[in-house]
């Protein structure tokens, strides 16, 4: 079909939303063709493809090896051959080597042809560092295709207004914005708004295409999108699964306008964070080729929202449940481990650590002689129930899944080569008072696409009982801690918001209490190096997000 500027032509365009694997070109290739073979049975003229599609994103310094950059350009020159064959036009994504420099590259491929853009605005804050691996590249060109003149930007080009308004200086008539825009709480609005406010000011349409899919901490929830220069929202795909959906586009006098009408409803905080973890569970078993989880189960609400979570990723057979009782594990923690398992179906098996920890005490009673029990023997059993649960992940081939929390993990309340033992979190980034309301809601809720039980699956009485790691006799962590309300809103002030001390405590807090928790936040960091990755939900998240020196005297309101 041949489009023109005239009034009523029209030009099809497919939006794919895929969950590309990083690393995988060969298997990357194979969503793209899947996709243009799919789109062109709807009668697609164009196919929009996310950010860097052909090695996933994001692929850090893994673009530095030159076998990967190599492997994603022949996968460009076979398409583009292809291309001739009367399929659809692709607006593919790729590194790109050229003059010894590296860029995040979008390719417009059409009859036989492959025009390349390259990114000029390079993210280098938060999770993202893509300066240390590429080359920014200048301000884009147009591209044509059956007579649209296209503009390219990537992703990050769109957040500053100069790529756009310079893209429509040069005569661009649409926008086609390939993206990897991870997940964070509320977020999408900020996407929609931004997209409006860059439509609004180039006098563009914009088609906004995000990836989905877990890639390590990262969560990518799609929600692709089309908006008008007058700021109504055209078209909108599905978030937290892949999608292909036809747009179209209509030209009148070379200003061309996305058909259709769509709505937008904010999806529910707590919804949006369950589908997050699921989605990051979920793919991190299966890109990393994991059978299933194995999870320790203390029969708190921690353990029980994270197998809550693995069952509805991965299904009730490929989750495994563990008790490790002591001497101090009480029968109602036994007993809500079981009913937890029987809830979700699935397998429960029982390991008594005793055996091993007398070992321990016996070894070491020489050395230790004339010195009281302490700490020092409490965190002796947590890292037996380490050791045997990565004996277990060893044996059965299936990943070890921690149940720590962000309250936890930033005070340090965990034991290292302990309950920290490990491959992956899905609460590294949940505070504790969000993560009784997650289990409330999952209570409550079936997220889509969940593939557990319905009802009421985590026992009351987890809810509700006062929480313990059971180390010693009469144990709460309430003991060691502020009040999980407490510690949770001076935390938020502490690392979400980089609040002083003084600014916390004009909130209302004990100024002890703050200077306090901020000194255990800082004396941890070397536990949290050394932890799991776990799903980002956060603006700050503990590896990637915030990254505090290990060795660090400084203190707020020394005394």
């Amino acid at each position: 079909m041949t489009i023109s500027n005239t009034m009523g032509s029209l030009l099809s365009i497919a939006f794919a939303q895929l969950n590309p694997t990083v690393g995988d070109v060969a298997g990357n290739a194979a969503l793209v063709r899947r996709a243009r073979d799919h789109a062109a049975a709807l009668g697609a003229d164009l196919v929009v493809f996310s950010e860097l599609v052909l090695v996933g994103y994001p692929p850090e310094d893994l673009v530095l090896r030159p076998a990967l950059v190599q492997a994603a350009a022949v996968v460009l020159r076979e398409l583009e051959r292809e291309s001739a064959n009367g399929l659809p036009g692709l607006v593919v994504t790729l590194p790109w080597a050229q003059d010894g420099h590296v860029y995040n590259t979008v390719a417009l491929v059409a009859d036989g042809r492959a025009e390349l853009r390259f990114k000029h605005e390079l993210p280098n804050y938060g999770v993202f560092d893509e300066k240390r691996v590429f080359t920014p590249g200048p301000l884009p060109q147009p591209v044509v295709f059956r007579q649209a003149r296209l503009g390219l930007p990537i992703c990050e080009d769109v957040w500053f207004p100069s790529c756009p308004a310079y893209l429509a200086r040069a005569g661009s008539e649409l926008l086609l914005v390939p993206n990897g825009s991870p997940f964070e709480v509320e977020k999408f609005h900020q996407r929609l708004d931004l997209a409006r406010r860059r439509a609004a000011e180039s006098g563009l349409p914009i088609a906004y295409v995000n990836q989905v899919g877990g890639q390590d901490e990262l969560v990518f929830d799609g929600g692709s999108f089309a908006v008008n220069p007058d700021g109504s929202l055209a078209h909108l795909l599905p978030f937290w699964h892949e999608d292909l959906s036809l747009t179209r586009w209509t030209c009148a006098a070379g200003r061309y306008r996305c058909e259709g009408e769509a709505r937008w409803t904010e999806e529910p905080r707590l919804a949006s964070i369950y589908h997050a973890m699921v989605l990051g569970m979920r793919d991190y078993v299966r890109k990393n080729g994991f059978r299933g989880v194995v999870i320790g189960l203390s029969g708190g609400i921690d353990s029980a929202l994270t197998a809550a979570v693995a069952v509805d990723a991965l299904g009730a057979d490929r989750v495994r449940g563990v008790r490790l009782p002591s001497r101090f594990t009480s029968d109602a923690s036994q007993t809500d481990a079981q009913a937890l398992a029987a809830a979700l179906g699935f397998r429960l098996d029982t390991v008594p650590i005793e055996p091993p920890v007398t070992g321990i005490d016996s070894t070491l009673a020489p050395l230790f002689a004339g010195r009281p029990r302490d700490v020092t023997e409490e965190n002796a059993q947590a890292r037996v129930r380490g050791v045997l649960l990565m004996a277990i992940s060893n044996k059965f081939g299936e990943l070890l899944v921690t149940t720590g929390n962000k309250s936890e993990m930033s005070v340090g309340y965990a034991t290292l080569y302990g309950d920290m033992c490990g491959g992956y979190s899905v609460l590294k980034d949940i505070y504790k008072t969000e993560v009784y309301a997650l289990a409330r809601w999952r209570n409550e809720h079936v997220p889509e696409g969940g593939l557990g039980a319905r009802g009421r699956v985590i026992p009351e009485s987890s809810l509700t009982k006062a929480p313990t790691a059971e180390l010693r006799p009469n144990q709460a962590d309430q003991d060691t801690l502020p009040p999980y309300d407490v510690l949770d809103a001076i935390l938020n002030g502490l690392v979400e918001d980089e609040l002083s001390v003084d600014e916390i405590v004009s909130r209302g807090f004990p100024r002890p209490v703050v200077t306090r928790v901020q000194h255990l936040l800082y004396a941890a960091e070397y536990k949290r190096r050394q932890a799991p990755p776990g799903v980002k939900i956060t603006r700050k998240s503990f590896g990637r997000d915030r990254r505090y020196p290990l060795t660090n005297a400084f203190r707020e309101n020394r005394d």
